[in-house]
């Protein structure tokens, strides 16, 4: 299935669940924030939700400011 990954397109196995997509990626690490299809995902939902074709997922860093 097409999904969008940090604005680029890719390719990914159906039934791939969000934490499974981004530990294929390197990319589950500690201070991390996801919006899919432009609605932010808490990380507990990650292991849970799966990918669908034509996602689009948004990957950034938390930054802590005031």
């Amino acid at each position: 299935m097409q999904i969008r990954f940090n604005d680029e397109p890719m390719r990914c196995t159906a039934g791939l669940s969000i934490a499974t997509l981004l530990n294929q990626l390197n990319q589950l690490k500690p201070g991390v924030a996801l919006a899919l299809n432009e609605q932010i995902l808490p990380r507990e939902r990650w292991e849970d939700h799966l990918v669908q074709d034509g996602d689009r997922i948004l990957l950034f860093q938390v930054i802590a400011g005031g």
